[in-house]
């Protein structure tokens, strides 16, 4: 497969823009110019691998094109700065759960910041899904709860992150006057992060649930902490969200069981010298927080 490098960065430009005109400006050339790049790019390949949408999305058989670019991108700039030329600021784009996000992850981009002229990316998604951004070659790297090593990967594992079911007082009180029961768990409001926030349903049907109770769904971390703590419904909590709190008497938590979510790091099979200082960073980043365990 003989593809030009300018071309693979057409593909990705596109991907990244959303439109082919928009991928134009960002690369300084016209919007027919990008057309015929990735009619090249398909000829050779033997396949679509562009989905003329809006926004216009790589196929499977564009994704690993896409990876292919951004991996490109990476090896330039560690040879320039290797090489002592003017690299530039790096790009990294990174794939990571809100909870990480809020409670452990940044630090650690602080770290590389100090050391390293680089920008980052950062794709907030369920640790659940973060791996699919990776095998689509959106991110370099991504926290997620996934074992297995995407296509072209290496996995290594983070820790755990430990949610424990937290209420305030009051709404035990009214909805768990009896403790966790089948009927209390099916009729008392839960908070969920979004539509796909499967953890406090998990903990519902461990203790005996058949059915989903009604949900609120608040997707932004401190404000679905906040939800908690306020009594709007009960949910799974982090440490350092509510001991202040079951301190005072405000919250009680309502098993003494919590449920452990594994967190990875996946991130490209490449000799980088950049993305092996951002590894370094998120590693010992995790092992430092009390979040991870």
């Amino acid at each position: 497969m003989d593809i030009p490098f300018e071309h693979l960065r057409t593909l990705a430009a596109a991907v990244d823009a959303g439109t082919l005109d928009r991928a134009a400006a960002r690369l300084g050339i016209t919007p027919s110019a990008v057309s015929q790049r990735i009619r090249v790019i398909e000829q050779r390949v033997g396949r679509v691998v562009l989905r003329r949408t809006k926004p216009v999305t790589a196929t499977e058989a564009g994704e690993p094109l896409v990876r292919l670019a951004r991996q490109l991108d990476l090896l330039e700039h560690d040879a320039r700065a290797a090489l002592g030329d003017e690299a530039g600021s790096a790009v990294v784009p990174l794939a990571v759960n809100a909870d990480s996000l809020i409670t452990w992850f940044l630090p650690a981009l602080t770290a590389v910041t100090a050391a390293h002229p680089v920008t980052f990316e950062l794709h907030r998604e369920d640790q659940e899904r973060t791996a699919q951004l990776l095998a689509a070659g959106t991110v370099m790297a991504a926290v997620t709860s996934q074992r297995d090593a995407v296509a072209g990967c290496v996995s290594s594992p983070l820790g755990r992150m430990r949610y424990t079911a937290i209420a305030t007082r009051g709404f035990a009180d009214r909805w768990f006057p009896q403790g966790l029961g089948r009927a209390a768990l099916e009729a008392a409001p839960r908070v969920d992060f979004d539509r796909h926030d499967t953890l406090q349903s998990a903990f519902a049907r461990r203790h005996g649930a058949r059915r989903d109770a009604p949900r609120h769904i608040i997707s932004a971390s401190a404000e679905f902490a906040q939800a908690i703590t306020i009594g709007l419904g009960w949910g799974m909590l982090l440490p350092g969200q509510f001991e202040a709190g079951v301190a005072d008497g405000s919250l009680v938590i309502l098993a003494d069981d919590t449920v452990e979510v594994p967190l990875f790091w996946q991130r490209w099979n490449l000799s980088s010298p950049l993305l092996e200082t951002v590894t370094t960073a998120v590693r010992e980043a995790a092992e430092r927080s009390p979040a991870v365990g």
